[in-house]
């Protein structure tokens, strides 16, 4: 969602800086010749069509109802949005805690990456699952595994987690490829 904010606002800031610098130019062009024709934009011809339109007119109501969708997909992509926090058990009835998920897969890799026979481990944590990624040049999955489901099973029931994540582990060896 991050993204696409960021995304749109850049659109947008650039299509209201594009739209600020062609008004800017046409009032010039028509303070320096206010008897000859608009220099980019031909406001004359869209003054002439757009008078002719109603309220009531196709054209204004399609433009209205465009509108109003994109609007309203904004308004539910913007409800969509929400934050994706890792509650952790209350210590009081009036606090509420929360780590990020980025946190929590950053303690879990530390864990793991500190484990015998771990090369290097990748994580990703969310406030449903943990998801561990081991790679090892010394032992294969088979062996080390359930070590490490073990260790991060336990690390995630020491962390005071409100509600606890699935956990799994992948281990990734040079010795179960040959």
């Amino acid at each position: 969602m991050r993204v696409f904010v960021r995304l749109l606002s850049t659109l947008l800031g650039l299509a209201v800086a594009v739209a600020g610098a062609l008004l800017a130019a046409e009032v010039g062009w028509h303070w320096w010749r206010p008897a000859e024709a608009p220099l980019i934009v031909p406001w004359r011809e869209w003054q002439a069509e757009l008078s002719a339109l109603n309220w009531a007119s196709g054209p204004v109501r399609l433009i209205a109802a465009l509108v109003a969708v994109g609007g309203l997909i904004l308004v539910l992509l913007a409800a969509s949005a929400r934050r994706r926090a890792v509650r952790l058990t209350d210590p009081a009835e009036e606090v509420s805690v929360t780590t990020t998920p980025r946190s929590l897969a950053r303690l879990v890799g530390r864990h793991v990456r500190a484990e015998d026979n771990v090369t290097g481990a990748s994580v990703t944590a969310s406030a449903k699952k943990v998801r561990v990624r081991a790679t090892s040049r010394l032992a294969t999955e088979r062996e080390l595994r359930p070590h490490l489901l073990w260790v991060v099973r336990e690390l995630v029931s020491d962390v005071p987690l409100a509600r606890k994540p699935r956990v799994s582990v992948v281990v990734d060896s040079p010795k179960d490829r040959r």
